[in-house]
């Protein structure tokens, strides 16, 4: 049911539902916003918990040592990204949607957080050398995560997505980049360490 809920039945039950409803008049936006939302903000950073649940090694351990290798390298990626570029950005990578991205700050915020990976291997199932090539991908997926949702905001004519936390603004804000690297991370670690394909409880 995690992988087929939402990106199945959900999408399937949507649709269904406005038009019972009698809800025809801008049907596609409407549909294709909810559906957006829904894999986004909850199928996508399912994913993170879902770690928790693979077995590997044929380990039931919990796994929360590589979940919170997870978030560390997605946080430390927008860190490290903002202290590159504002040190030695000038070309903007989209000066439309989100000016503040430079090549450098992602050149250098994906290879700085691969050696943090590299350094912290010893609480995943990676070694070394796995774990700075699994952080730079998860890297650039939270990177490409942070900008789709900025255009998103753009779009709307909107600065933040809220006010929660201050002058930082809402959850979503914070959690950006981690909802398109976490499928990510959970696939790479699911397809290449985990000795059984089931998911233990699901």
């Amino acid at each position: 049911m995690f992988v087929l809920l939402i990106p199945v039945y959900v999408f399937l039950f949507i649709p269904i539902r406005m038009v019972i409803a009698g809800e025809y008049k801008n049907f596609m936006e409407r549909s294709a916003k909810i559906q957006w939302g829904l894999m986004c903000c909850v199928f996508c950073v399912s994913h993170a918990p879902a770690i928790l649940k693979l077995n590997i090694n044929g380990s039931n351990d919990g796994n929360i040592e590589l979940l919170i290798f997870f978030v560390i390298i997605v946080q430390l990626n927008d860190v490290m990204q903002y202290c590159w570029g504002t040190t030695f950005g000038k070309r903007k990578i989209t000066p439309k949607i989100s000016p503040n991205k430079t090549w450098a700050g992602f050149i250098g915020g994906v290879l700085s957080v691969g050696g943090i990976g590299a350094a912290l291997a010893w609480a995943t199932p990676f070694s070394p050398w796995q774990a700075f090539f699994v952080s730079m991908v998860i890297a650039i997926a939270g990177f490409c995560g942070d900008i789709t949702l900025s255009a998103i905001k753009r779009d709307v004519g909107i600065k933040d997505y809220g006010n929660l936390i201050e002058g930082h603004g809402g959850i979503l804000d914070r959690i950006d980049s981690l909802c398109f690297a976490a499928p990510i991370f959970f696939h790479i670690v699911r397809f290449f360490f985990v000795e059984n394909e089931m998911l233990i409880g699901f």
